[in-house]
C-alpha cells in the first residue's frame, strides 16, 4: 500500500460521521440536552451521544488514537498520526435550531492534516478533502476555493471565542481589520466556515483560541481546496490561532 493512501481511514470517517449525524437529526429532541452549562460554552447529551458512537466506530477499524473534544486523548501517548472529533461542532447553533453545524473527523501526522470530513447534516452534504491527492469535494464533485484577490471584494469568516480580549485596543484592531472586508460573517462554527473557504462562499477565516478539533479536518479541506490553512501558536490545551485563506489574500 502507498504510505499516503489514506482511503481505508477516509471511508472509516465517512461512516463515523454520517451515522452521527443521523442521530444528531433524528434523536434531536432527546438529545438536545445540556450536560453542562457555562457563562459562554454550551454542552449537550447530543455532544456525548455523538463522540461515543464517533469512537466506537473508528476504534472498531483503526489503530490510531483519538483526540476528541468532549473525552480528550483516548491515549497519553498519542503518537504522531492521530484522529481529532468534534462530535458537533456548532453545539449552540444546534440547541437553538440554527442549522449551522456539523460533524468534523480529521487524521493529523505531527499536528499537520492529512484529511478531514465534515457531514452538514443538516442539508446532508458531505465534506472531503485530501491533502495527499490535493482534491477537496462536496458530494463527490470537485470544490475549489475562490480567486478573489482584494479583501475589498471578499467575505471574511470570524468569531469570539470565549477568551476573546474585549480590550479596547484589541477591539479597536479587530473593527480596523473588519473595515478592510466587504463582508463579515459570525457564523458559530469553524468546521463550516472552514468548508465556505474550501467551495469559495468566502475568502478567509480567522479566529484565534479555537480548538484543533473545531479546524483540524477544515484544514485539509481548506489545503487540497487550493488554499492556505495557518495553524498557530498551539496551546497545552489544544486551543490555537487560525487563518485559513483562498490563498490569494493574505492576512
Amino acid at each position: 500500500m502507498n504510505n499516503n493512501d489514506y482511503s481505508k481511514e477516509i471511508n472509516v470517517a465517512i461512516k463515523a460521521a454520517k451515522e452521527a449525524g443521523k442521530i444528531l437529526n433524528e434523536d434531536k429532541k432527546e438529545i438536545n440536552i445540556s450536560s453542562l452549562s457555562s457563562k459562554r460554552d454550551t454542552k449537550l447529551k447530543a455532544d456525548i451521544l455523538s463522540e461515543e458512537l464517533i469512537k466506537k466506530i473508528i476504534q472498531s477499524n483503526s489503530d490510531y488514537q483519538i483526540l476528541a473534544e468532549e473525552s480528550g486523548k483516548s491515549s497519553d501517548d498519542i503518537g504522531n498520526i492521530f484522529w481529532v472529533v468534534d462530535p458537533l461542532d456548532g453545539t449552540s447553533n444546534y440547541s437553538r435550531d440554527i442549522p449551522i453545524c456539523c460533524v468534523s473527523i480529521g487524521l493529523v501526522n505531527n499536528f499537520q492534516p492529512i484529511f478531514g470530513v465534515i457531514y452538514d447534516f443538516n442539508n446532508d452534504d458531505i465534506y472531503i478533502g485530501n491533502k495527499y491527492e490535493e482534491k477537496s469535494t462536496m458530494n463527490n464533485i470537485k470544490i475549489s476555493v475562490s480567486d478573489l484577490k482584494e479583501k475589498s471584494d471578499g467575505v471574511l469568516v470570524t468569531g469570539l471565542p470565549i477568551n476573546t480580549d474585549y480590550s479596547d485596543a484589541s477591539l479597536s484592531k479587530l473593527i480596523d481589520d473588519m473595515q478592510l472586508w466587504k463582508k463579515i460573517r459570525m457564523i458559530g462554527s469553524a468546521a463550516m466556515a472552514s468548508c465556505y473557504v474550501a467551495s469559495g462562499k468566502a475568502e478567509m477565516y480567522k479566529e484565534k483560541g479555537v480548538y484543533l478539533w473545531d479546524i483540524v479536518a477544515g484544514a485539509a479541506l481548506v489545503e487540497a481546496a487550493g488554499g492556505v490553512a495557518k495553524i498557530s501558536n498551539i496551546r497545552e490545551n489544544f486551543q490555537a490561532d487560525v487563518i485559513f485563506s483562498n490563498s490569494h489574500i493574505k492576512d
